[in-house]
């Protein structure tokens, strides 16, 4: 719909790619179809992604999200997220005799078997992560305790002390920074020359195309809005990054309604993106609400275009 001419002007960059990435699109699936194969309820261990208005349509349908296995009867499926789950979790799954599905992300998976890899061949890994995130901790949960060490900024990275024979061996969470990141292994690789790095990039495809995508809009943006939830570390990363890329004010906001319009005082070019988790109806009411209060010439943006699609388990292909 066009914009009323009387109200004051505003350009909005539109970031491309945004939103969906092929690993949570996948995971959306699993929940939806376990739902239809098995009848509600069907429980889902940790948010299945990190965004409400995905978990809320998903209880709707009738997904019940807890944070532990011990909360699931054991007659009805459990959903792993997307984020991966230590191997403790399906272990335990079967223990119980529970019927369960794996929503990890296969590009989180790689890394599992990266860390296993490097595991078998007697390195001590380091992970670039932040402590606490539900990937993390699910991939520290691959291996024994103590076989690897969490590694969160460069003064961890050049803290870090490794014994004089030890083989050392970097993994990355997948949504991180991507320049951050490349800091922190700079650092680790002048320290430990023989370090082993991963065969291909840990960072993610989608994590690194949003990142590109928002450094081509940043540049002369008063404000970038970022649609992502507070606990998503992807949609974090953008807001940052945006704001090292030249934007002059970010936000992370969930939805059109966290809008606070103070905020573009003075604006007269806005920046717009979505996290890997974000569904497009946000974007869209995101500029619904912008054309209601200015008049707006978007302009689209995009760095790539993503085909990536990830099959479904074979339990619900």
């Amino acid at each position: 719909m066009p914009s009323d001419p009387a109200l004051p002007p505003l350009t909005l960059r539109l970031a491309a790619p945004r939103g969906f990435c092929a690993g949570v699109d996948r995971a959306i699936q699993i929940v939806e179809r376990a739902i239809v194969k098995h009848g509600a309820p069907v429980y889902v261990r940790h948010e299945i992604v990190h965004n409400r208005t995905v978990v809320e349509r998903l209880e709707r349908m009738g997904a019940v999200f807890v944070e532990e296995l011990s909360d699931c009867p054991v007659d009805r499926p459990v959903v792993f997220s997307a984020h991966g789950v230590p191997k403790a979790v399906p272990a335990e799954a079967e223990r119980r005799n529970m019927i369960y599905l794996d929503a990890t992300c296969p590009l989180v998976s790689k890394v599992h078997v990266e860390a296993e890899r490097h595991h078998r061949e007697g390195r001590h890994i380091l992970l670039i992560g932040h402590e606490g995130h539900p990937e993390v901790i699910g991939t520290m949960g691959q291996l024994p305790d103590g076989a690897i060490t969490l590694i969160e900024t460069n003064e961890d990275a050049e803290a870090f002390q490794a014994a004089p024979d030890a083989r050392l061996s970097f993994v990355t969470q997948t949504t991180l920074s991507v320049d951050d990141t490349a800091e922190i292994v700079a650092i680790l690789q002048r320290r430990f020359p023989a370090i082993a790095a991963p065969h291909k990039e840990d960072i993610c495809y989608a994590t690194s195309n949003r990142q590109d995508a928002v450094k081509a809009i940043a540049q002369g943006c008063d404000l970038l809005l970022v649609i992502g939830a507070p606990n998503s570390s992807n949609s974090k990363r953008l807001a940052e990054v945006g704001l090292r890329a030249g934007a002059k004010a970010s936000h992370l906001i969930q939805t059109a309604a966290e809008i606070d319009w103070s905020w573009f005082e003075g604006v007269g070019v806005a920046g717009l993106t979505a996290g890997a988790s974000a569904p497009e109806d946000l974007v869209t009411g995101v500029i619904d609400a912008l054309r209601a209060r200015f008049q707006v010439t978007q302009q689209d943006v995009t760095v790539t275009r993503e085909d990536v699609v990830f099959k479904l388990p074979r339990a619900l292909a």
